[in-house]
């Protein structure tokens, strides 16, 4: 995982928008093999937001051939809130986004939740998925509880998107979009899983103000928690987190000092995030009615090479991660060894060490004998 650590929210947000445009221009998108980025909506993402309008207006990106898929924290659609509603998210992507930039209406993807069948609707947001081959960026927000999409805490880490009850605190912070009328804030909504979000290719966190402190402390520091759904990046191969000073505050000074030092030296060296290439990714499948197979992966037992053939290495370009590959079930299945059956205990006492007879017989009180003595003197 890394950690950007930035100095406001400002810059935290130029960094972002910065690492999303370089993606895209990596990337290369064309009309038949887009780009596909997952976006949130809420305070935080707001800065990326008009970064990267300013940057479309300036002629230095452009978003044609980008398909989106909102579904980070709270980019979900609430249930029962029309879509031409001002504080749908909906809404709030046109007003703040999408009406800005060069992208087709109909490569935009948003959760309906005013469907007939919201079960339906969520099966189905999971099936554009797949068939746009899977999310390449991820940017997410973060509520201060440490929710992740509206995955509140408790949430199965291996949910895909559903109907989702929202918890108090939830209402609560959103009630600032409804007039602090907290009567008028929906309590349920459509959601992306925590899985959904672990299988982009990419993930990238922006946590921004000292109200969410503790959730990047828990997720930084802390191992991986239903109660903390952030805390499921540290599964991904690929996560990012950038934040600004104030959201750093629960953090140890260790930890702040480390994370940038690994900046500083990954800067140095010419060192970014490693690409997840298209050699590790594999090319996008064609949409079928049925979801395609998962690909087996067999691991091979390493071999000496020759002395005259040259050992292929991971790259930046084509890293070979084997996390993904050990945490698979392997067919057949191995074979674990035989646990040792443990020796039978053998009563033993430091006077039957010694081989002075004086110390064979017994100062403590004898169980046997005294039970024996007992039926002497019953008799």
């Amino acid at each position: 995982m890394r950690l950007i650590i930035r100095d406001d929210a400002e810059a935290a947000s130029l960094y972002v928008a910065n690492y999303i445009i370089d993606r895209i221009k990596h990337y290369s998108p064309t009309p038949a093999n887009p780009f596909v980025l997952g976006l949130p909506t809420g305070s935080s993402p707001l800065g990326v937001y008009r970064i990267l309008v300013e940057r479309y207006k300036a002629g230095e990106i452009s978003f044609e051939n980008v398909v989106t898929f909102n579904m980070a924290s709270p980019g979900d659609e609430y249930i029962g809130i029309p879509r031409d509603h001002p504080e749908s998210y909906h809404s709030f992507m046109w007003k703040h986004f999408f009406s800005h930039v060069n992208i087709h209406p109909s490569r935009v993807h948003i959760l309906d939740g005013n469907a007939p069948d919201l079960e339906a609707e969520c099966v189905g947001y999971e099936a554009k998925i797949r068939a746009a081959g899977g999310i390449d960026l991820f940017l997410a927000g973060i509520g201060e509880d440490g929710h992740i999409a509206f995955n509140e805490p408790g949430s199965s880490l291996a949910s895909r998107t559903r109907v989702k009850t929202l918890a108090y605190d939830t209402i609560l912070a959103n009630s600032r979009f409804f007039g602090n009328d907290l009567t008028q804030v929906p309590r349920m909504a459509l959601t992306v899983g925590v899985q959904t979000v672990l299988e982009a290719r990419e993930v990238i966190a922006i946590i921004l103000g000292a109200r969410k402190a503790l959730a990047l402390q828990r997720c930084v520091e802390q191992g991986v928690n239903h109660m903390w759904t952030l805390s499921s990046l540290q599964l991904h191969p690929h996560p990012m987190i950038v934040c600004d000073e104030d959201a750093t505050l629960e953090l140890q000074v260790k930890t702040v000092k480390y994370f940038k030092s690994i900046e500083q030296v990954a800067c140095a060296q010419g060192f970014e995030q490693i690409l997840p290439s298209r050699m590790r990714t594999g090319p996008r499948q064609a949409t079928t009615s049925t979801p395609p197979a998962s690909p087996k992966t067999i691991i091979t037992p390493s071999v000496e090479p020759a002395e005259d053939v040259t050992p292929e290495s991971p790259t930046i370009f084509a890293p070979q991660p084997i996390t993904s590959q050990l945490l698979r079930p392997q067919t057949p299945a191995a074979e674990y060894p035989v646990r040792s059956v443990s020796p039978d205990l053998v009563p033993d006492r430091m006077a039957s060490r010694i081989p002075d007879p004086r110390f064979t017989r017994r100062l403590t009180p004898n169980p046997e004998q005294q039970q024996m003595a007992a039926l002497v003197l019953g008799a």
